[in-house]
């Protein structure tokens, strides 16, 4: 398929497939004869997972340090996801996980004390 066609099967923007391939996120499609570029199910697959991931917090650059082990993530009907993909191999998953920890912590923290300023809350 195009890749209009397999940007709307991912929910994204043509211009999107060409940034991920640009940063190593999306291997180089197959081209047609007249140089357009073709994709196939495994590619919007792998879309989409990108997709997904990025919507999770992690970054361009955090897929780019396990961009070789995206397909193990990919949506299918298959068996669960391996660790390998993005979590304990690369500490990638780790470290985002981490973020957030300490950004929920912040929030919860900023939330206290405005909750306590404000007289919502009883101060300790």
């Amino acid at each position: 398929m195009r890749i209009s066609d397999a940007a709307a099967a991912a929910g994204t923007t043509p211009r999107a497939l060409r940034f991920y391939e640009q940063r190593g996120l999306l291997p180089p499609p197959d081209r047609t004869a007249g140089g357009q570029r073709r994709y196939g199910p495994a590619e919007v697959r792998r879309v989409r997972t990108i997709r997904m991931l990025l919507s999770m917090g992690l970054t361009v650059e955090d897929l780019r340090l396990c961009a070789d082990r995206l397909h193990l993530l990919d949506e299918n009907d298959g068996p669960p996801p391996s660790p390998r993909a993005c979590g304990r191999g690369s500490g990638v998953a780790r470290r985002r996980l981490d973020a957030l920890d300490a950004e929920i912590a912040r929030l919860t923290g900023q939330r206290e004390r405005l909750a306590a300023r404000v007289g919502l809350v009883p101060q300790d």
